[in-house]
């Protein structure tokens, strides 16, 4: 069993491939479009599994795989922007729990479980 990527190495990997097996990035507004598709297909499995929906014969509801084409495209894009997502996640994380430290705890719609 290989060891977890942290996601500095993971950015790293997906940049070695997309310039070599991949050839080069899409450009920016590509990439945008293909988060937007593979958000799409999470929603589909999300809306089959927890929703009125059943599946259609044959389709594949990978939910993992399908989060995991997102993580590779939001890595993609942090690349082509120079964003360092480790970085940003941390900074991410401050930032809510400064603002959001009493939000959730005091909101009464959390504690009404007839929804």
């Amino acid at each position: 069993m290989s060891q977890p990527l942290t996601i500095s190495q993971f950015q790293h990997t997906v940049h070695q491939w997309i310039t070599t097996v991949g050839v080069r990035y899409f450009s920016p507004l590509t990439n945008m479009a293909i988060l937007a598709e593979e958000t799409g297909e999470v929603a589909r499995i999300m809306a089959r599994k927890h929703g009125d929906q059943s599946f259609k014969p044959g389709e594949n509801p990978d939910l993992a795989d399908e989060l995991a084409d997102i993580l590779w495209v939001v890595a993609a894009i942090a690349n082509q922007e120079g964003i360092d997502l480790e970085t940003a996640i941390a900074n991410n994380l401050s930032k809510k729990n400064i603002r959001d430290s009493q939000r959730h705890i005091n909101n009464p719609k959390l504690f009404n479980h007839n929804q």
